[in-house]
């Protein structure tokens, strides 16, 4: 008889987790919160050829649908000219086309919609997931992948709380077609950084509408990060027209048209001519605290954390993604080894993923130090807060991690 896998969280990590179970034999389904479906959500993002390679490994159809490479990295200065350049090769995709890729290999009637966690409870014999709406699901593992904000760590792991950074990242996409034809042929195929002191803008194709990878139908993403004081820059920016502040997180049709406004006018005053242009043209920027998180275990019990769920890094190493593509791989080839030996199996995983994580962490933070440190006098900033140098963050921003040395030692 089959063992059956509960995964809580219906997002990449979650689907990741599902679809590597099930290829090892395990009956599964998969619990999003959420009501509808997640593919019109999320932005472009960064990968790298370990997470392509891993999708093959599950027999998805991985082709030049799924991303768009971009061979060169250009910086420009304020007045828009190339002031550094290298060949750094790396692919460029969206979050909604890797969703849709994992979603569809999984039955539809494995994944359930509108399912908000409460409780989970373990016995020798398992374990049950609890719902809000009085359902329970039991089997012999669960797997929390439910992001950064995961409701299964919060049960299990309270104390484990995601940690601001100091920052947000304002985010925004244009379509290839809106591009004046000199900007174009000077950026569209490049991976671009801006540096304004204490800021950093990164922008790169991506997959456009309806993950159209075709020339002329493609997506042009930005990502700006800003230093915001989370006791008064935050909330203002996170309140809407009526005066109601939602927190640390806004939903983007209801940020104020003021806040929208000032982000255009601050970009021409920041940035390259060019990249302003593409901030102006971009019809809803919206934007979301930074934080990181490390969870004290991978694993307890019958549950294992998986992804955002257990180790949370900044988005400068670029390894979203790709880090719960090989958490996933990891747990489902731990409990093949161990003959499905769910206890022998867990232990197993969080020895060699816990590690991963860590430095993974830990680089992050190191690449985004400078931009926490702008909440500082710069007086009190140390070494390893003042600004690299441009070269040295295109080498490093979003790097494969078999170009991490801090991966490698040890």
């Amino acid at each position: 008889m089959k063992q059956r896998a509960i995964v809580i969280g219906g997002s990449l990590g979650g689907l990741l987790a599902a679809n590597w179970l099930r290829r090892s034999g395990w009956d599964v389904d998969v619990f999003e919160r959420v009501g509808d479906d997640l593919a019109s959500r999320g932005a472009g993002i960064g990968t790298h050829d370990e997470l392509h390679v891993a999708l093959g490994r599950l027999g998805l159809p991985v082709d030049g649908t799924v991303s768009v490479m971009v061979e060169d990295r250009i910086c420009l200065d304020r007045s828009g000219r190339v002031i550094h350049e290298m060949r750094k090769p790396q692919r460029m995709s969206a979050w909604s086309r890797i969703y849709r890729l994992l979603k569809d290999a999984l039955p539809a009637g494995n994944y359930h919609f509108g399912m908000q966690l409460t409780g989970v409870k373990q016995d020798a014999g398992g374990v049950t997931a609890v719902f809000a709406d009085g359902s329970r699901a039991r089997g012999e593992l669960l797997v929390g992948a439910d992001g950064i904000r995961s409701t299964v760590r919060g049960i299990l792991m309270p104390e484990a709380q995601p940690r601001y950074a100091g920052y947000v990242a304002w985010r925004g996409l244009v379509d290839e077609s809106s591009f004046p034809p000199d900007v174009h042929r000077e950026l569209f195929e490049c991976y671009t950084f801006c540096l304004p002191e204490g800021e950093m803008m990164l922008s790169y194709p991506v997959p456009g509408s309806d993950n159209d990878t075709r020339p002329g139908h493609r997506g042009y993403n930005h990502i700006w990060y800003r230093p915001t004081d989370p006791d008064r820059a935050l909330p203002q920016l996170c309140t809407d027209a009526t005066g109601h502040c939602h927190g640390i997180a806004i939903p983007p049709p209801l940020i104020r048209a003021e806040v929208v406004a000032d982000i255009k006018t601050t970009a021409r005053a920041l940035l390259a001519p060019q990249i302003a242009g593409i901030v102006e043209r971009t019809e809803q920027p919206f934007f979301h605290a930074i934080f990181d998180l490390e969870s004290p275990a991978m694993t307890l019990g019958r549950v294992a954390l998986l992804g955002d769920a257990a180790f949370m890094a900044r988005p400068h190493v670029g390894m979203g993604v790709t880090k719960a593509a090989l958490d996933a791989e990891c747990l489902a080839a731990a409990l093949k080894k161990t003959g499905d030996d769910v206890d022998a199996s867990l232990a197993r995983y969080e020895a060699e993923r816990r590690v991963f994580g860590e430095r993974i962490v830990s680089r992050a933070r190191r690449l985004g130090a400078y931009l926490e440190a702008q909440l500082k006098p710069a007086a009190e900033r140390t070494e390893a807060e003042q600004e690299p140098p441009a070269e040295v963050l295109m080498q490093e921003i979003g790097s494969s991690s078999v170009d991490i040395a801090e991966l490698a030692a040890g």
